[in-house]
């Protein structure tokens, strides 16, 4: 995934599809376009200076360009990615998005890895990618984002959380680690990362646990390790969340 390879016809958007080996890992970079970056199988997490975004089987990522961007592969990972021009698909948006794939972008996204970058803009190829970047502005964001705050203090234990998350951290735990009261620290917790504190540590125990599902390990342990009671609390959380139960995405 080498920042914009092969792209000098200049079209509004070009396709490529690849395959990863398991634990795969992209090292930071960027593209001057923005990129769609779609699982057709398998697990991405991609992390940014902003935040971390986990993508499972049959999502995508929105990467608007110029963002430095890691990605790192759970089991073996299929792609089917769109680097697009920063002036199409306005409703995106300049942050990271999840974004959910409906059948038809699906066969699209499929099918536009097979047309070349100097593709005929006024033949089929150009209708499908014109079809294919119309589809991407209007799919629908996920809820599927751990975004990461500017303050300093604030941003470490963010981090540190991401790294063990538990879903018994509470508010007042997290201000008398700051020296906050509570008030204050539910202002800036909002300010700075736009959640609630509930909602980002849900985000980050989801997060967390889609690359742990999609490398088989049961719904139980990992529900354990993220300090749920049991599997039945996590798996309520979870679809409600996401949609689909954890057992969706073990393989």
């Amino acid at each position: 995934m080498q920042a914009d390879q092969n792209i000098r016809a200049r079209r509004p958007a070009v396709a490529r599809g690849e395959h990863y080996p398991p634990a795969f890992e992209l090292a930071e970079h960027q593209h001057r376009r923005s990129q769609f970056l779609y699982a057709a199988s398998g697990v991405m997490a991609v992390s940014t200076p902003h935040g971390a975004w986990v993508a499972p089987p049959e999502r995508a990522v929105w990467i608007p360009g110029g963002t430095p961007h890691a990605v790192r592969m759970v089991g073996a990972v299929q792609t089917r990615s769109l680097l697009i021009e920063p002036d199409q698909c306005p409703m995106r948006g300049q942050t990271c998005q999840v974004v959910a794939v409906s059948p038809l972008l699906r066969q699209l996204m499929v099918a536009s890895a097979d047309i070349p970058p100097d593709y005929d803009e006024a033949g089929r190829d150009g209708l499908v990618m014109k079809l294919l970047l119309a589809e991407i502005d209007r799919a629908p964001p996920l809820p599927l984002a751990v975004p990461f705050p500017a303050h300093a203090g604030l941003a470490r234990h963010c981090h540190a959380f991401l790294g063990q998350p538990q879903a018994t951290a509470t508010i007042d735990d997290w201000a008398d680690a700051l020296s906050m009261n509570r008030r204050s620290f539910t202002r800036l917790f909002r300010a700075e990362t736009g959640m609630s504190f509930a909602e980002w540590r849900q985000q980050a125990c989801i997060s967390a646990a889609l690359p742990r599902l999609a490398a088989g390990e049961t719904v139980t342990s990992v529900a354990l390790d993220l300090g749920y009671d049991g599997p039945g609390n996590f798996s309520t959380m979870f679809k409600r969340v996401t949609g689909m139960s954890p057992s969706h995405y073990l393989p």
